[in-house]
């Protein structure tokens, strides 16, 4: 009996270490979308006004959606939501 005893507390310490791993894992990917869309709120504000001293008008809006899109894709989602402005421009 002591003998399964063993196993039981080998198997749970094993998962808990899987566990673990598993949630410092996610807390990094947690950390690199927050940067991602803080960093890209920040590009956002500093494009659109470049843009407008050079009197073009296009701006994109800091809203969840582009703040999702560019946490998400990173920089090719900055240029995905200024490609579709500029797109609807034409």
């Amino acid at each position: 009996m002591e003998k399964y005893y063993g196993i039981a507390a080998i198997v749970i310490i094993c998962i808990l270490v899987l566990f673990m791993g598993t949630i410092k894992q996610k807390s990094g990917a947690v950390t690199v979308f927050v940067l991602r869309s803080f960093v890209g709120a920040i590009g956002i504000c500093i494009t659109n006004e470049i843009l407008a001293s050079q009197g073009i008008s296009v701006a994109a809006g800091i809203n969840p959606v582009t703040v999702l899109t560019i946490g998400t894709l990173g920089i090719s989602g900055f240029a995905l939501v200024y490609g579709i402005l500029f797109y609807k421009l034409l």
